[in-house]
């Protein structure tokens, strides 16, 4: 995994593939969000919907935790053995909006997410058990913040972009 030497390079990072990443539905219209191709497993509404929905999520660990409350990861409702679960309901959650609303969500999640590293210290993002959300995420693994907005930012936006890339080679040929 990707190790970034401070916040800024993160922040970059993840503005170069978010960037990358969005501009992919600039030219979907509204009317083929939802529709299916052979070989991608998500139609562009779903694909935003699960960016939408980890990034949300990491935002209310954050959030929940600054509040006092016992964070549960990587939901309330979904343990990490159902994923397949969690997945379905980002979709139900998110992917009757628009393609317009979906990405405005997301650019706002990631402005937050911009904000919430920017209010972590470097020793918080950086060094293990500064979270208890992050601790009990992984039960054999010791993970920095970092690494949770990394798989949640960077790396999904990448592969994504690949699966958004060869939706739009078979849908709009």
């Amino acid at each position: 995994m990707r190790v970034y030497e401070n916040k800024d390079e993160l922040k970059n990072e993840i503005s170069k593939a978010f960037e990358k990443y969005i501009l992919e539905f600039d030219n979907i219209p509204e009317t083929l969000k939802d529709k299916r191709v052979n070989g991608v497993d998500r139609t562009p509404a779903e694909n935003l919907a699960y960016q939408v929905g980890w990034t949300s999520l990491v935002l209310k660990w954050e959030e929940d935790e600054k509040r006092g409350l016992q964070v549960k990861t990587p939901s309330d409702e979904f343990k990490w053995n159902q994923l397949g679960e969690l997945y379905q309901y980002f979709t139900d959650t998110y992917a009757h909006k628009s393609l317009k609303e979906l990405k405005e969500q997301l650019t706002n999640n990631i402005e937050g997410i911009y904000l919430m590293i920017d209010s972590l210290s470097e020793e918080e993002l950086f060094k293990p058990h500064m979270r208890k959300w992050a601790d009990e995420a992984t039960k054999t693994v010791v993970w920095e913040v970092y690494k949770f907005i990394h798989i949640n930012t960077v790396a999904p936006f990448g592969t994504f972009r690949t699966k958004i890339r060869k939706w739009k080679k078979n849908a709009l040929a």
